[in-house]
C-alpha cells in the first residue's frame, strides 16, 4: 500500500478533524467511509462495467437488424473465352416484423450462360420482400436476441447494485469491528492509567506503613494484567485498521493506508439506535424490489423468450418471396416497369415427428419451473434474513438502554468502593473487583452498540438497499 500523508488523506477523503487534546486526530465517520468505498473502491469501478456490458450487448443484438450490403460475383474464363460472368449486388433490410426487404442489380453474360440467368444487356434491377408466414411470423432468433439483450441490460444494472451491496456490507462490518477495537483500546488505556496510579499510591502507602506490603504485590499484578490487556487492545486496533484500509482507495487505482491518528466515531456520538419507521412500513415493497429477486425475474423472462422461440419451431417453415423486375433505361429503373415482370418463390419444410422441437419446448418449461422455484426460495431466504436482522436490531436497542444504566451502576459501585478504600474501610481487592466489573460493563456496551449498528447494516443488506 502507498503511504498517504496526513494532509493529503484529510483533503482527498474529506474526513473531519476532531478538535480534542490531540490536534492530529481525524474522525472518520461511518457515512463518509461508506461514501469513499462506494465511490473509489475497485469493486465499485468493476460494478460500473456491468452497465457498459449491458449496453454493449444491446448494441450487438440490434446489429441483427442492420441493413446488409451483398455482392456475389462469379466468372469463368477458359482458352480465351468467357464462359460466364454472374454479377449480383444489392441491399437487404431485415425488419422487426420478420419481413426482409431487398433490392439489387443483376447483370449476367457469357458464351455458356445458363438460360435462367439471362439478363438484358444493361442488366436487371429487382426489389421485393421475403415474408415468413409460418415459422418466424411472430418471433425469430433476431427478435428473441434483441428482447433478451434488453433484459440483460436490466440484469446488468441490477448486477451492479448487487455487487455494491455486497461490497458495502463487508466494508461496513470492517468499520464496526474497527469501532469495537478502538473503543476497547480507550477503555484499557484508561484502566492501565488507573492501575498505574494506584500501584504508585499503594507503593507509597506501604513505604509509609499505612498499607500492608502485600497490597503492593496485588497492585503490581493488577498493573501487569492491565498492561497485557492494553497490548492486546492495541494489536486488535492496528489489525482492524489494516483491514479497514483494504476498502480505502483513490479512484480504484491507489490503495490507501489509514493516516496515523484516524479514529472511528465515539460511542457517545451515536445517540439514535431505533428502527427506521420507513423501513418497517415499506418492508414488503423493499423485498419485492430486491435487486436479486428482480434479477431472477428478468432471467425467467429470458427463459420465456427462449420458450416462445422454441414453440415457434413447432410450426412449418413457409417463406414467400416476391421480387419485381425492371430493366433500367437511361439509368431510370422504372422506365420499363411492368407488373408482369417478377419472380416469386415458396419455401416449405416441416419435420414429420417434431421430436426434437417438442423435446426442446419441454426442456424450456422445466427450466422455467426450476427458476421459479429458485426465485421463491431466494425470496424466502431474503425475508428470513431481513426478519432476523430486524429482530437483532430491535433487541439490541433494549439491551443498549439497559446496559447504559448497568454501566452507570457499576461506576457508582466503583466510586463508592474507592471512597471507602481511601477512608480505610475497604480493601484493594474489592476496589480491583469493582473496577474489573466496570471495565467489563464498558466493553459489553461497546459490543452491543456495534452489534446494533451491524444489525442495521445487515437489515439494509438483506433488503438490497446499501447501494441506493
Amino acid at each position: 500500500m502507498q503511504k498517504i500523508s496526513y494532509i493529503f488523506f484529510m483533503i482527498i477523503l474529506g474526513i473531519q478533524t476532531a478538535h480534542s487534546s490531540n490536534d492530529s486526530t481525524l474522525v472518520l465517520s461511518f457515512d463518509t467511509y461508506m461514501d469513499i468505498v462506494k465511490t473509489h473502491h475497485p469493486v465499485s469501478k468493476q460494478a460500473e462495467l456491468q452497465i457498459r456490458k449491458g449496453d454493449a450487448g444491446l448494441q450487438s443484438s440490434r446489429g441483427g437488424f442492420d441493413p446488409e450490403l451483398i455482392t456475389d460475383i462469379g466468372q469463368k474464363y477458359y482458352e480465351g473465352s468467357q464462359y460466364y460472368s454472374l454479377v449480383n449486388a444489392g441491399l437487404k433490410i431485415p425488419t422487426w416484423m420478420g419481413i426482409e426487404i431487398q433490392a439489387g442489380y443483376e447483370q449476367n453474360q457469357g458464351l455458356y450462360l445458363n438460360p435462367e440467368n439471362t439478363t438484358p444487356t444493361d442488366g436487371l434491377m429487382y426489389a421485393g420482400i421475403s415474408i415468413p408466414v409460418g415459422q418466424g411470423l411472430f418471433i425469430d432468433k433476431r427478435r428473441a436476441e434483441l428482447q433478451k439483450a434488453k433484459n440483460f441490460q436490466e440484469i446488468s444494472a441490477l448486477e451492479q447494485l448487487i455487487m455494491l451491496n455486497d461490497l458495502l456490507y463487508e466494508s461496513g462490518k470492517a468499520y464496526w469491528e474497527w469501532f469495537i477495537a478502538h473503543g476497547k483500546l480507550l477503555v484499557f488505556e484508561e484502566a492501565y492509567e488507573l492501575a498505574e496510579d494506584r500501584y504508585l499510591a499503594v507503593k507509597r502507602g506501604a513505604a509509609l506503613g499505612d498499607l500492608p506490603p502485600i497490597d503492593t504485590l496485588e497492585a503490581g499484578i493488577q498493573l501487569q494484567n492491565r498492561a497485557l490487556s492494553l497490548q492486546q487492545a492495541r494489536l486488535d486496533f492496528e489489525n482492524t485498521t489494516e483491514m479497514l484500509s483494504l476498502y480505502l482507495w483513490v479512484d480504484g487505482i491507489v490503495p490507501l493506508e489509514t493516516s496515523e491518528g484516524t479514529i472511528p466515531v465515539s460511542k457517545d456520538s451515536i445517540t439514535d439506535y431505533s428502527l427506521e419507521g420507513g423501513l418497517l412500513s415499506e418492508l414488503d415493497t423493499f423485498i419485492a424490489n430486491h435487486p436479486e429477486l428482480q434479477q431472477y425475474q428478468f432471467k425467467v423472462e429470458q427463459m420465456e423468450i427462449d420458450k416462445r422461440l422454441k414453440k415457434e419451431q413447432l410450426k412449418p417453415v413457409v417463406n414467400l418471396k416476391y421480387n419485381a423486375l425492371s430493366k433500367p433505361v437511361n439509368g431510370n429503373p422504372f422506365a420499363s416497369y411492368n407488373t408482369n415482370n417478377y419472380t416469386w418463390g415458396l419455401e416449405f419444410s416441416f419435420p414429420v415427428f417434431l421430436r426434437k422441437e417438442r423435446g426442446n419446448v419441454k426442456l424450456a418449461d422445466l427450466k422455467i419451473q426450476d427458476a421459479e422455484f429458485e426465485l421463491k426460495t431466494k425470496q424466502a431466504g431474503i425475508e428470513t434474513k431481513t426478519n432476523m436482522a430486524l429482530n437483532l436490531w430491535n433487541t439490541t436497542i433494549e439491551q443498549i438502554n439497559l446496559y447504559n444504566q448497568t454501566v452507570r451502576d457499576y461506576y457508582g459501585l466503583l466510586d463508592g468502593e474507592r471512597k471507602m478504600f481511601n477512608a480505610g474501610e475497604s480493601s484493594l481487592f474489592m476496589v480491583n473487583s469493582r473496577e474489573t466489573g466496570y471495565i467489563q460493563a464498558q466493553l459489553k456496551l461497546i459490543e452491543l452498540i456495534a452489534k446494533n449498528r451491524k444489525a442495521k447494516l445487515a437489515a439494509n443488506f438483506a433488503l438490497g438497499l446499501l447501494a441506493d
